[in-house]
């Protein structure tokens, strides 16, 4: 029985991707950032929690709804076919009731900050749900996440500042670029696979132009990164952060120059360093020299 009782829950921890923590990560260093740039460096201790907290719940939020949407679909590509839902380890019901309760948990937090960023978190929640059915009829569903994985940052300056400035949609479109980028990397992976069955993917959109347009949007995240530094005054420590990126970009672009599936997965894992660079790089700039 205690054999049965760990399986499954080691199936719930696999299904909200709790053992493979990059995606939160992804999601987190932004976010972070975001809250470090609306606090002018200090941020409030408990809004800072409340979000930490927020991603690893939201981001296991994403991944349940994501395996729900998919469980019939993944059942066809080689690297999700073993997740819990697309196997059998659970049933759907399982799922939704796991999705319902962390939902609940999230929207608990969320109630304890201001009614700007209650209504933002209502939004997205919504796009979270949307998110996966997009991909049978949106072209490059990377571009709707992009928006979906970016939707913290305008939260995180409402709940520290009651208000979301312009700085907060500079960051925004910076961050937003940065997914469609790293998710396409993400859906080069699985581009044989998605064709056969049907799934829409921006690795399938872009074509053989797809490196192209990631360097391209590698390029924009950069200079709007850049312009966020110069209009805050930023010093040479967060310039640093940003040739730090730069630099991993380059290698990122490196290893996806032949388009092998693990190599292209390595170039989408590396992603994690360039966004805690810039969240290492903005904390610094603000604790030394702010």
């Amino acid at each position: 029985m205690l054999a049965v009782m760990q399986g499954k829950f080691n199936a719930y921890l696999r299904l909200a991707r709790l053992d493979r923590p990059i995606g939160t990560f992804l999601l987190l260093w932004p976010t972070m950032a975001a809250l470090w740039f609306a606090a002018d460096g200090v941020p409030d201790p408990f809004v800072l929690a409340v979000f930490f907290v927020g991603v690893w719940l939201m981001r296991a939020e994403g991944c349940i709804i994501n395996d729900f949407a998919d469980r019939k679909l993944d059942r066809h590509v080689a690297r999700t076919k073993g997740r819990p839902l697309a196997s059998g380890e659970i049933q759907s019901w399982e799922a939704l009731t796991l999705f319902t309760v962390l939902g609940l948990a999230c929207f608990g937090l969320v109630l304890l900050l201001n009614g700007l960023t209650v209504q933002l978190a209502v939004g997205g929640i919504v796009l979270t749900v949307i998110y996966p059915f997009t991909k049978r009829f949106f072209p490059a569903p990377q571009m709707f996440l992009g928006v979906v994985w970016s939707w913290s940052i305008p939260m995180a300056f409402a709940a520290q500042t009651g208000e979301v400035a312009p700085l907060a949609w500079l960051l925004f479109l910076a961050n937003w670029c940065w997914t469609v980028a790293y998710d396409t990397m993400y859906g080069m992976v699985d581009r044989e696979d998605d064709l056969k069955i049907g799934i829409r993917s921006s690795a399938i959109w872009f074509g053989s132009w797809d490196r192209h347009i990631i360097g391209l949007l590698q390029l924009i995240t950069l200079g709007l990164l850049a312009a966020i530094g110069i209009s805050l005054g930023l010093s040479w420590i967060y310039d640093t952060a940003l040739v730090a990126i730069a630099a991993l970009f380059v290698y990122q672009q490196c290893l996806i120059v032949g388009r092998d599936r693990d190599a292209c997965f390595h170039a989408f894992l590396n992603n994690n360093w360039a966004g805690a660079a810039l969240f290492l790089g903005v904390v610094l700039d603000y604790a030394l020299l702010g």
